[in-house]
């Protein structure tokens, strides 16, 4: 009998969901779609792994569904569809925050649950959304084993120096230090590396993870040393809509002088600032790029900039480099941010290969440069199935 793994990432008002069949030697994906409109007019689709539609269903304006009544019918229609004898062995979640309590993936029960919903104050904005779908299935098929896989995890590797503000001792005992993000890309990111390359899987890498949301991260053979972000997921880089490293003083002024609260500096620094903010036209790169404004293009700029810094901090984390690696929506898609990236890095030995950038190869630095540099699609949903599968056939 043929196992599945479902693979569920909630967000605020949408759920996606990847179906990966378990064929011993590989974990292949079948179908992959997503809810979205959960709370205005809920909309339905799975794909096959080509992109060809498989399913649709629409509620009328108006219907709640919610993340409960989401993740009920993903679940009835992929059982539905198991004609074949195979069996839905369990569902892996993508969860923000583990805290400091969950170095690894964890089955869940209630106990857990529990546990983690006490971190919701460590990422109010994506905790409850992924948490939600696992107190859901929990009631209506308990049954079904769950898994629990980190965005933190990964970086609990990283020694006590890189996770610590300069704060009193009772504040970081609380829990206020460095938790870093993107754990789940940067671990798939480290298990390919070994097969593209040995030197940059056993040496020290600085992996970028330029999307919507961004990241850098420096591994050492491996594991993680540094990260860009922090305490929150809008630490490091500017991002889409998120405003990356503020100097603290930006967020007092804004309470003291213009009389903003806690929820509205909370909206500014996620959804209205980074490139949106900067440019004032959009948070898609692709639209910056094709723009001939003068807002579009400092975005752009200081995007570009703060990569530069951060890739010498890490650098120097590091103790020196041996590969550069693009990952996300921006980094394997965007051949100019990665030559204007590369080009700003010729100091630390990098050089491109202008061809194999343009035409988006795996290796895109020359054969004379000092510091390898890839492009890696990642893949965080085969990385929670991976996790899953590993702790329900124990």
């Amino acid at each position: 009998m043929t196992s599945a793994i479902l693979v569920v990432n909630a967000g605020s008002s949408s759920i996606k969901f990847s179906l990966f069949m378990d064929r011993s030697d590989t974990l292949d994906l079948t179908v992959r779609g997503h809810v979205e409109g959960l709370f205005t007019a809920p909309r339905f689709v799975s794909k096959a792994p080509d992109g060809t539609v498989k399913s649709e269903k629409s509620w009328p304006a108006g219907d709640v569904l919610g993340h409960a009544g989401a993740i009920d019918h993903i679940i009835g229609h992929l059982r539905s569809g198991f004609g074949d004898g195979s069996r839905l062995l369990g569902i892996g979640h993508r969860v923000v925050h583990g805290g400091k309590a969950f170095k690894a993936p964890v089955r869940v029960d209630a106990r857990v649950l529990s546990h983690l919903e006490a971190f919701i104050p460590l990422a109010p904005l994506h905790q409850p959304h992924n948490l939600a779908p696992i107190r859901r299935a929990l009631e209506r098929v308990p049954d079904l084993p769950q898994v629990a896989c980190f965005d933190t995890s990964f970086h609990r590797t990283q020694p006590a120096v890189a996770q610590t503000f300069a704060l009193p001792a009772g504040l970081r005992e609380a829990g206020v230090m460095r938790y870093g993000f993107h754990g789940l890309s940067y671990e798939y990111i480290a298990s390919v590396l070994p097969a593209i390359d040995p030197v940059a899987a056993n040496g020290r890498t600085i992996v970028l993870h330029l999307g919507n949301g961004a990241s850098m991260c420096a591994l050492a053979a491996g594991r993680s040393v540094d990260s860009t972000m922090g305490f929150t997921a809008v630490e490091g880089l500017p991002m889409g809509t998120r405003s990356g490293s503020l100097d603290p003083g930006v967020i007092l002024y804004l309470k003291d002088q213009l009389a903003m609260d806690a929820r509205d500096i909370e909206d500014l620094i996620y959804n209205k600032s980074g490139l949106l903010g900067v440019s004032g036209i959009s948070s898609d790169m692709r639209t910056l790029l094709a723009s001939e404004e003068p807002q579009a293009k400092l975005a752009i700029d200081l995007f570009v900039y703060r990569i530069r810094c951060w890739l010498g901090a890490l650098t120097a984390a590091l103790g020196g480099l041996d590969a550069v690696v693009f990952t996300a929506g921006i980094g394997e898609n965007s051949p100019e941010i990665r030559s204007r990236v590369c080009s700003d890095a010729g100091w630390l030995g990098i050089k491109m290969d202008d061809a194999a950038n343009v035409a988006g190869h795996e290796r895109i630095s020359a054969g004379t440069s000092r510091v390898a540099v890839f492009v890696v699609p990642t893949n965080e949903e085969l990385m929670i199935a991976r996790h899953a599968r590993r702790l329900l056939t124990q």
